[in-house]
């Protein structure tokens, strides 16, 4: 699904391929309602908005992205019988530089090296083993031992101690290269990552490999161009259901400053006091479920957001209505009565 304004679409490919060289000019999107920017999420786009020129729907669902992966697999929200955990599939897309993408991820990277500085992005992504190997199961081999006195036989010895913290937030500031990645032949990639939206088992089918993974939290921030975008992002990846596994946002610079911001890390204290107390929340109470008030709203966009869509487009967007109950316990704003830790 696909957050912020909706900006004129023409550049997407059509199916023959035809509009692939430079794609269209597109007009100035809508800014994102005030709605959006909800709770402690919002609470920290709007302190770091003045002293940016990163767009605040950029900042938003990176804000959202990150911290989701690092509170951890513990709160869910419980869709008939998916667990719709806090990780979430993020993408940026914008005109090169000018869309400050970078620049929208810098104040996300800061506040995570604030809230827990052992808690290190990833990036790299190239193969679907790889990231299973970044999240692995301890493992074992079966071993020939042997006593004096007794008749040789076969234990299991541990060989990996493999990976305890499952938590992975992969930051790719070339998407494109990821995309690349998952289109050679014989590639997992694709598949590995869709694995890990849906359920974070992970396992590749591939004699090169027998690790496995089980409950992995995994997270993914990508930045990508729009002619990039137009260019890459094949037919399969959109009828598999890669792309509409990410949230994708258009980005662009929200204004001018010359000598940038001139923000007071302090100032983010409240935000990281929040954070800290939903972690502690979704460590006790383990499904979240909406308020009465909230049901009635979900229930309202519930039908729209299920109608079917025709074309690529359509195919990108075909998980609104599961994606969209997506919960990390990240909404504590004082407002919030059931999440407030």
């Amino acid at each position: 699904m696909t957050v912020g304004a909706t900006p004129n679409i023409d550049w997407l490919p059509k199916p023959n391929g035809a509009d692939r060289a430079i794609p269209r000019e597109i007009s100035k999107p809508r800014p994102l309602d005030e709605a959006a920017f909800y709770g402690v999420a919002g609470e920290f786009v709007r302190i770091i908005e003045p002293h940016t020129e990163a767009d605040p729907a950029a900042l938003l669902v990176q804000f959202l992205s990150a911290p989701g992966v690092w509170i951890g697999r513990t709160g869910y929200y419980l869709a008939e019988a998916d667990r719709h955990n806090s990780n979430l599939y993020v993408a940026i897309v914008g005109r090169t530089a000018k869309g400050r993408k970078g620049t929208s991820w810098g104040h996300v990277r800061r506040f995570l090296e604030l809230a827990e500085p052992n808690f290190q992005p990833a990036g790299g992504l190239s193969t679907g083993d790889g990231l299973i190997h970044h999240v692995r199961d301890e493992r074992y081999e079966q071993k020939l031992v042997k006593d004096h006195g007794r008749i040789p036989n076969c234990e299991p010895v541990l060989v990996d101690a493999g990976i305890t913290d499952k938590r992975l937030l992969v930051v790719e500031p070339e998407l494109s290269r990821v995309l690349r990645a998952s289109q050679r032949d014989g590639s997992t990639l694709s598949a590995v990552m869709r694995q890990a939206w849906d359920t974070g088992d992970l396992r590749s089918m591939t004699k090169t490999s027998d690790e496995v993974a089980t409950g992995a939290h995994i997270g993914i921030i990508g930045h990508i161009t729009q002619q990039e975008l137009t260019q890459m992002l094949a037919s399969i990846d959109v009828a598999n259901g890669f792309a509409n596994r990410f949230l994708w946002v258009w980005a662009q610079r929200s204004k001018e400053l010359p000598f940038g911001g001139s923000l007071n890390p302090d100032a983010l204290d409240e935000v990281r006091a929040h954070l800290q107390r939903a972690r502690a929340f979704t460590q006790n109470v383990r499904q979240i479920k909406f308020e009465d008030e909230a049901a009635i709203l979900w229930e309202r966009c519930y039908a729209p957001l299920s109608a079917e869509r025709l074309g690529r487009c359509g195919a990108i967007l075909a998980r609104g209505s599961t994606g969209s109950s997506y919960c990390c316990g990240v909404c504590t704003a004082r407002r919030c009565n059931r999440h407030s830790g």
